[in-house]
């Protein structure tokens, strides 16, 4: 083997060789840099309903919802310093010290799809972010008795956070003609008609009953338009017997929402 052809062999092999030492040495230092953070959330619900209550026309109560979500199995090579969440809107970033809690609750107060961001922060200031969705719908819950004079329930389907339009408003209302005196009779019917108004006074939806002594009578449909404020009248046409009005109002989303993890 001539001398060129051999120096040109160790030439090569030395090339090789200094190429694979660099690659090692490349890949140790990156394992010893880095860092690593595996953001772990986790929440049992992601929607809930807002429940407001109305007696004889009076607002008389609101219950909110409220998410825990639970930052305490989330994983870091470093110190943690901050457990937090943001929202798509003007609301506030709530935070915690990872120290002293891991779960943090939120309290929805308008119906509407909410946008959240859960996120991790080391002491590196190295962070992670895991995007939430919130599907919050409202009822109300409308009571009335005694009355010759039902009042208007204003239906409200614009959220809040200017997102995304409800899906349907689903109406459940029952007229209930009370017997004048337990176990005499002595009433009549009542004639009453449902009417569902745009904020142009149209009726969009309507009914017309009549509902008898000691009976009652129901009223469910469901309503697409979510891009206007509407009004729910009951006109009481004919009778003399006071009637009890019973109403139920759903602000319905379609089930965008993330899947829980529990």
């Amino acid at each position: 083997m001539s001398e060129d052809h051999t120096a040109s062999r160790r030439a090569a092999i030395g090339i090789v060789l200094i190429f694979l030492v660099s690659s090692t040495v490349g890949c140790l230092s990156d394992s010893q840099d880095h860092k690593g953070i595996e953001l772990i959330v986790h929440y049992e619900n992601t929607n809930g309903t807002i429940v407001d209550s109305y007696i004889d026309g009076d607002h008389v109560s609101t219950t909110n919802v409220f998410l825990d979500f639970d930052f305490s199995k989330t994983i870091s090579d470093a110190k943690l310093v901050e457990f937090g969440i943001s929202f798509s809107d003007q609301r506030p970033t709530i935070s915690v010290d990872p120290n002293i809690n891991s779960i943090i609750s939120i309290e929805f107060f308008h119906h509407g799809i909410h946008s959240i961001d859960a996120y991790v922060i080391d002491e590196q200031n190295e962070q992670e972010n895991l995007s939430i969705i919130i599907r919050i719908e409202q009822k109300i819950e409308w009571l009335e008795s005694n009355t010759y004079n039902p009042k208007s329930m204003t239906i409200n389907p614009f959220p809040n956070n200017g997102g995304i339009s409800p899906s349907s408003i689903i109406i459940n209302s029952t007229i209930e003609n009370p017997v004048l005196v337990e176990n005499v009779g002595g009433g009549r019917e009542v004639e009453i008609t449902w009417s569902l108004l745009d904020e142009q006074e149209d009726a969009c939806q309507g009914r017309q009953a009549i509902v008898y002594e000691g009976e009652q009578v129901t009223w469910k449909t469901i309503h697409f338009n979510t891009f206007e404020v509407h009004e729910l009248r009951i006109s009481y046409d004919d009778g003399q017997d006071f009637i009890n009005v019973n109403q139920s109002i759903l602000i319905e989303y379609s089930p965008v929402e993330s899947p829980p993890n529990g």
